[in-house]
């Protein structure tokens, strides 16, 4: 089963984040375009032709993350949305995490 059909498990912290080698191995299971950031959160910048695009890709990337109740960062501006995914209540990354980006590529395939 791919990443993007798993579901998000609520996470109630006291866990550690995921170690930076899961982590990799989780990365190259997605599409291109996704890295680690500085603060080491997923992120990718789609791209769209114009603001409105982008913004109805922010929304649909919304309804998923209500649906799995796993909140990214959306940054909207014209011709592009960048999504920032981690678990914010343990500040680093869990394989949720994954599955919320694998999801996030869905409906830009879509």
């Amino acid at each position: 089963m791919g990443l993007a059909e798993q579901h998000c498990v609520p996470c109630r912290g006291g866990v550690p984040p995921m170690e930076r080698a899961r982590a990799e191995q989780l990365l190259a299971e997605l599409g291109d375009g996704w890295q680690l950031n500085a603060e080491g959160h997923l992120e990718r910048a789609y791209k769209f032709r114009n603001f409105r695009d982008a913004l109805a890709f922010a929304n649909r990337v919304g309804e998923i993350a209500e649906a799995e109740k796993h909140h990214p960062d959306l940054h909207v501006a014209w011709g592009r949305c960048t999504v920032e995914v981690w678990t914010h209540k343990i500040g680093g990354l869990t394989e949720s995490d994954f599955y919320l980006a694998a999801k996030a590529d869905r409906a830009f395939e879509a």
